[in-house]
């Protein structure tokens, strides 16, 4: 179900099981994490610089897998605590900036995957929100932290309790994700996007990564955050793309970088 290939310093990362949306069970949860592993694995030895995840066919991934799902003995716990939280932690640590294009549903655990990706572009026909109200469950995988965070208390639960969902232009338009395409652009935009990442000076878009995360974890006030930015500043004039940056600017020139 999971396939990663890596060229031109780009890891892509797929979920293809398209006849059930790319839902997503244990199994699936471990290659994915494979796959990570693998890309982080080639981001160390510089083969990678930065990363994609997509889903093929009419959705990114509709959520977790219940097809075959007793909930009399359905281990809840061990599929969101022991699976998806370290999955996700994991897609953060990436060290690399990572990108993800998402059409049609992004529910649930598909949801998750999005907020543990730096970047999201999202189709104008992709699906957000909660769809559980028929369930009789509850909105999973940071859901309630990320709407809220965003979104406000009063809009968090009325997708909550009405089930309905956001258009991938709503939800760029209340501020959850970066970008909105036409279904038809969304990978292409993408890629294009992330192609350019992966030569730019990458060393310190994982700075940046690391800083936000601060400020997001942290709470850090403006203070605080401009000291760690100073100290990031300094841990980077001793890199090869720091040096490259001031010469190629010195000399009028665009600068070639190494991602070291």
């Amino acid at each position: 179900m999971i396939s990663l290939t890596i060229a031109d310093g780009v890891a892509e990362v797929v979920l293809d099981a398209p006849g059930k949306l790319n839902a997503v069970d244990p199994s699936a949860l471990a290659e994915l994490s494979q796959a990570y592993d693998d890309a982080a694995a080639a981001a160390s030895r510089g083969e990678v610089r930065a990363l994609l995840l997509r889903g093929v066919g009419r959705a990114f991934c509709a959520g977790r897998d219940i097809s075959g799902v007793d909930p009399a003995d359905d281990d809840v716990l061990g599929y969101l605590g022991g699976l998806v939280t370290p999955l996700m932690q994991k897609m953060a640590a990436f060290p690399a900036p990572t990108f993800a294009a998402a059409q049609g549903a992004s529910l649930g655990v598909g949801l998750g995957l999005l907020l543990a990706t730096d970047v999201v572009y999202v189709a104008d026909n992709a699906k957000i929100g909660s769809p559980f109200a028929n369930l009789g469950a509850t909105l999973d995988s940071g859901g309630h932290w990320y709407f809220t965070e965003r979104l406000g208390m009063h809009r968090t639960l009325d997708l909550v309790y009405t089930g309905e969902l956001m258009s991938g232009e709503e939800a760029v338009r209340a501020g959850l994700f970066s970008r909105s395409f036409p279904a038809a652009e969304l990978l292409e935009r993408t890629r294009e996007v992330v192609a350019r990442v992966a030569q730019g000076a990458t060393g310190a878009f994982v700075a940046s990564k690391e800083l936000v995360a601060q400020v997001r974890d942290r709470r850090l006030g403006l203070w605080e955050s401009m000291d760690a930015e100073n100290k990031a500043q300094a841990a980077l004039c001793d890199s090869d793309d720091y040096r490259e940056g001031f010469k190629a600017f010195q000399e009028k020139r665009k600068p070639v970088f190494s991602g070291k």
